[in-house]
């Protein structure tokens, strides 16, 4: 293939040797924490979402870390409340260096754009998707709303992952937010402290909200209503890659916007840090090649610096944006046509190679 890369656990390639890809053979989908990295994702997500995937008969499970979570809330839906989130997201602008609580009102403007009591009630009732949303639960220093605060916990954090890992529970817990119509194949998953917590209409876009609430960034939410009482932040501090135990027997289909799967937030200075093997069999990591993104504008996929790259010029940074959505078409083609042709096994290459 030209455009799209494909990764493969053990399991999966055996799975997809014996019976190909088909759509009920997807049991998870994950989403990666991110910001705008997410938008060259775009042609992926409508041609598995708003084309293959609607063949299927039995539930698949959405599980979402940050801006993941955001995007998944809109697909749980249907493509047309993707469509509204892309034009809320991209559109988003700051005519002043913003505050914390700057960024929070934004993003409840963008989350009202396509989450409203309508847009609750298509996603709690769709046929087969179930929404799972992941946050952070932080403890003292992080769970005081103060700028100081945050930084010294994340800063500390920091220094315990460099460590180990498993030190970061001190300071975070998980917390999943699931559809109780079905329990998702991760639900006990291990490693870390974890609240499992029913997914409610009193509750949903307070999760979804926490769970891309980054630290100093945005401010977190309080108390959830069904969870434990705290102070809620980016999922992505855990799990920014969601390179977590699924524990699924079926594929976990991962459309990503890169070709390394990233455990916490704190593991991205850290290039040895993977998921650990048993996690990722039965994962199969759909991503742009590089050629891809050196055709791009910019040579590049959006990020967050973009927000500092073009201040005071949002039209530009919208253009770009744009061009990127658009350009991501030939990814979700390309993964149809080898789906079509029954010659995905031929482009399957092993995920431990990452």
């Amino acid at each position: 293939m030209k455009y799209l890369s494909i990764y493969a656990g053990s399991k999966a390639i055996g799975s997809i040797a014996e019976h190909g890809l088909k759509p009920d053979m997807v049991e998870v989908v994950a989403g990666a924490a991110g910001g705008p990295k997410w938008l060259v994702l775009c042609g992926l997500d409508r041609a598995i979402f708003g084309s293959w995937l609607m063949e299927r008969k039995t539930p698949v499970y959405l599980v979402g870390s940050s801006v993941g979570s955001w995007r998944f809330a809109a697909l749980a839906q249907g493509v047309d409340a993707y469509g509204k989130f892309l034009d809320a997201y991209s559109c988003q602008t700051y005519t002043t260096v913003p505050t914390a609580r700057m960024v929070s009102e934004e993003i409840g403007k963008i989350l009202d754009a396509y989450l409203d009591e309508h847009g609750i009630e298509r996603a709690f009732n769709h046929p087969y998707t179930r929404l799972n949303v992941m946050a952070t639960r932080c403890s003292w220093p992080g769970s005081v709303e103060r700028k100081h605060h945050v930084l010294f916990s994340m800063i500390l954090a920091g220094l315990l992952n460099l460590m180990d890992r498993r030190l970061m529970r001190l300071f975070f817990s998980r917390t999943l937010f699931y559809d109780a119509r079905d329990l998702p194949p991760f639900f006990r998953m291990e490693g870390f402290p974890i609240q499992q917590i029913e997914l409610t209409r009193a509750n949903v876009r307070l999760a979804i909200l926490a769970s891309g609430s980054m630290p100093v960034v945005m401010e977190g939410v309080k108390d959830i209503p069904g969870a434990q009482t705290g102070m809620y932040r980016d999922a992505g501090i855990l799990d920014y890659h969601l390179g977590i135990p699924f524990n699924s027997t079926g594929i976990v289909l991962y459309p990503h916007y890169t070709d390394r799967i990233t455990p916490g937030w704190f593991d991205k200075f850290l290039s040895w840090r993977r998921p650990e093997g048993q996690d990722i069999e039965n994962v199969v990591l759909l991503c742009p090649a590089k050629g891809f993104v050196e055709k791009l504008p910019n040579g590049r996929i959006p990020s967050r610096e973009d927000f500092r790259l073009f201040w005071r010029h949002d039209d530009e940074r919208m253009a770009f944006w744009g061009r990127v959505v658009s350009e991501s078409r030939v990814l979700g083609d390309e993964f149809l046509d080898v789906l079509a042709k029954g010659t995905i096994l031929e482009h399957l290459r092993p995920i431990e190679e990452l």
